[in-house]
């Protein structure tokens, strides 16, 4: 994607940046904090049977032009967009999620993320891991710890790989596993099809959203809303009626419904089930 081709000030506009943009590394920080603190992680599109579009046009189109966010895939691409017409040197990455998985558990590559190189290092940019997004990018250096606004967060090698790591309570907690190979569109354009197709897939059956905020984050799993402080407290409600789901998604993340009808029934029916 081109500079010509993207409409950087609508990116701007929508993550409420008016700093510098000289492609170093405070932009590159203070963008990436702006674009995961504005733009929620959330998988309406594949929840509803709405297809996921990955080309430029719609990416900017569903997530600078309206009230929406999207997935790793959108989120990344997008940043990637932005980040090239700025002109960082930008490389796009896969990553095998181990979040919440026995260590002898291999899942495929279906994580998204990005590899920056700035003066002669390299950086780790993720603007979509849901509720555990990192909230800065992160210098590819094994075993330093690095602070962000929410978690401490670490980076392990395991022979070619690398693992990420966050601290929650006093304990390190492997998100997710990643080598430095480039991966391109038509890599992500084939797993997300999967991901948001599959009819066992987690994002077709579960509705996740999630957004951090100034010492918090805010996740909603199906119906559960909970609130994550920095101080370790969690505050939780489960939500009983469509109504409510749909007050949180705009009140709380900002989201607006694409499809009101079909939400309603399938929010129906995943409250039955929890029930």
């Amino acid at each position: 994607m081109s500079m010509e081709t993207i409409d950087l000030d609508a990116y701007f506009s929508r993550i409420e940046y008016g700093g510098d943009t000289q492609a170093d590394l405070a932009t590159l920080q203070a963008l990436h904090y702006q674009h995961v603190t504005h733009i929620p992680f959330e998988n309406l599109n594949p929840f509803l049977g709405i297809p996921v579009r990955l080309d430029p046009a719609a990416l900017q189109a569903k997530l600078t032009g309206s009230r929406r966010g999207g997935y790793c895939y959108e989120q990344n691409l997008l940043f990637s967009h932005v980040l090239r017409a700025l002109g960082y040197e930008v490389t796009g990455l896969a990553a095998r999620v181990r979040w919440e998985l026995p260590a002898d558990k291999r899942l495929p590559r279906t994580h998204m993320l990005l590899g920056v190189e700035l003066n002669d290092r390299f950086y780790i940019a993720d603007t979509g891991f849901g509720a555990l997004t990192t909230t800065k990018p992160l210098l590819l250096e094994p075993l330093t710890l690095q602070d962000t606004s929410h978690e401490r967060v670490r980076l392990l090698r395991d022979r070619e790989e690398f693992i990420l790591q966050a601290e929650l309570r006093n304990e390190w907690k492997a998100l997710y596993q990643f080598e430095l190979v480039e991966h391109y569109q038509e890599d992500y354009e084939l797993t997300s099809w999967y991901l948001s197709n599959h009819p066992d897939s987690r994002f077709v059956n579960n509705l996740i959203v999630s957004l951090p905020a100034e010492g918090c984050r805010y996740t909603l799993n199906n119906n559960q809303f909970s609130v994550y402080h920095g101080t370790g407290d969690v505050e939780r409600r489960r939500l009983s009626e469509p109504s409510e789901v749909e007050e949180v998604l705009a009140g709380v993340f900002g989201i607006d419904v694409p499809d009101c009808d079909r939400m309603r029934q399938k929010l129906a029916g995943l409250l039955d089930l929890a029930a």
